[in-house]
């Protein structure tokens, strides 16, 4: 294979049970905001067969129904009724454990950090959302499949699926896809003709446009390990914030060390995710590096990043010192002025919410949403 290489990276649809736990936790938190923006909420999900529990920490002045919340999530998920999943949102039993922390504790506008937090953004031009070509196209086959079902091409399928694309590089650079795994379950998933359905109904569709796609040679596994479960709660368990690399770069890079999902957005492990997310993109937007990682460090008690580091991977035009420090001058990653540059406070207030909808596809590197750490606003200042 010479310089060959070859990097996977998953995606899972709204079924999947640890992606129910995100977002039935993001959209209890954005019902808090809308109530009380200064709100601060922290929101844990755990789900398994025919149970839901929600243990949360609110200094909110709202009052919210988090049973309800739970009940219309699962049902927009798949699970309206008892079907292939074996779930169903109107007869699990949902437990709750809610805290009411005290006044003082609600959210700042000049918020400081209560504990160290390391922050990774990153970005590369594999593809125009500056993103790495693995976990765009696992998002694009995922979420195929979620529309797939959802508009009955895919018979007794579980709303719970897998999508796994592996990606051969040659030099750095994406060159094809080598294979797709889809692992799915339901009455359809041991028909012979699974693979051929999932073909046309799901990748044909979801790849078109993609910058890579299907080629002969790339191989198609469907529940390569020869069960069909019949996916969703009922099969196996979920928990928040368990998938931090399909929520950022698809493992491709360093990873939140935490779960993004089911805090406020004053949460600077939440809140520094962007900001890092938001530099890095800039600096390949600018044309100053092909690939880049910055890691911003905050330290407890203080506003003002204790480091901010960029490493280039050998592609970038400067030195890493003065990229860094071009950052630095173009921006300010206090926690409170973050918070205000992006409004993520009204953002996550406005009617519908705003968090919920980064549960699931990838929290970075949205193209259908507006997300302020994905605007390339510091470019002319980084290019001087």
């Amino acid at each position: 294979m010479g310089s060959d290489s070859v990097f996977v990276s998953e995606s899972v649809t709204p079924g999947h049970p640890d992606k129910l736990c995100d977002l039935i936790a993001d959209a209890v938190v954005d019902a808090v905001l809308r109530q009380d923006p200064m709100a601060s909420a922290e929101v844990e999900c755990a789900v398994a067969s025919g149970i839901v529990f929600l243990a949360a920490r609110l200094a909110a002045r709202a009052a919210v129904d988090v049973p309800a919340i739970a009940r219309e999530v699962l049902a927009e998920a798949g699970y309206a009724e008892p079907g292939p999943g074996g779930f169903d949102a109107r007869r699990c039993s949902i437990l709750t454990s809610l805290a009411e922390l005290p006044e003082a504790e609600r959210g700042s506008e000049d918020p400081v950090a209560d504990e160290h937090v390391n922050a990774f953004g990153f970005a590369c031009d594999d593809t125009p959302e500056l993103m790495p070509m693995p976990i765009m196209l696992a998002h694009r086959v995922a979420r195929g499949f979620d529309a797939a079902r959802a508009a009955g091409r895919l018979g007794a399928l579980s709303p719970d699926a897998k999508a796994q694309v592996a990606v051969v590089y040659r030099d750095g650079r994406p060159l094809r896809i080598g294979a797709v795994t889809l692992i799915c379950g339901g009455e359809a998933a041991a028909r012979a003709a699974l693979p051929g359905l999932l073909r046309v109904a799901v990748l044909e569709p979801a790849l078109a446009g993609a910058p890579l796609g299907l080629d002969s040679a790339t191989v198609l596994a469907v529940n390569p390990g020869g069960i069909a479960r019949g996916g969703g709660p009922a099969t196996h368990p979920g928990l928040t914030g368990r998938k931090p690399g399909m929520d950022s770069y698809g493992e491709f890079s360093r990873q939140p060390q935490a779960a993004l999902s089911g805090k406020d957005p004053g949460r600077i492990d939440r809140l520094a995710a962007y900001a890092a997310r938001w530099a890095a993109k800039n600096l390949v937007a600018a044309g100053l590096a092909a690939r880049c990682e910055v890691h911003l460090c905050y330290a407890p008690g203080r506003a003002e990043p204790a480091s901010l580091r960029v490493h280039g991977f050998g592609t970038a035009r400067l030195p890493e010192a003065e990229l860094a420090a071009r950052l630095q001058a173009a921006a300010d990653f206090r926690p409170g002025a973050l918070l205000r540059r992006m409004g993520l406070r009204a953002r996550a207030a406005a009617p519908g919410g705003f968090l919920r909808a980064l549960a699931v596809y990838g929290q970075v590197g949205r193209s259908d949403l507006e997300l302020p750490w994905e605007a390339t606003d510091l470019v002319p200042a980084l290019r001087g």
